[in-house]
């Protein structure tokens, strides 16, 4: 079992290692569009801050969320007499 999750970790490692060379193209396009729009009174560059900040908070909450179920169920099982 150890040895198909060591295989499978160094898989999508090697996968998002080769992935963002074209990620990376995208970033300067989006800060002059988001830069211009800005500049001629549009709002446009605000939106895109709202949705940074969304995505960001996605993971941390996922996380938290799968902790605190993971803490409750772990409670119930060591309230549970022992048979």
């Amino acid at each position: 079992m150890k040895n198909s999750f060591f295989k499978s970790v160094v898989f999508a490692f090697t996968l998002t290692m080769a992935a963002p060379i074209a990620v990376h193209a995208q970033c300067p396009m989006c800060k002059i569009g988001a830069e211009s729009n800005l500049k001629n009174g549009g709002t446009a560059g605000s939106g895109l801050n709202a949705g940074i900040l969304y995505m960001l908070a996605m993971p941390y909450l996922l996380v938290s969320t799968l902790g605190f179920v993971w803490y409750k169920n772990r409670k119930k099982e060591s309230e549970l007499p022992d048979a």
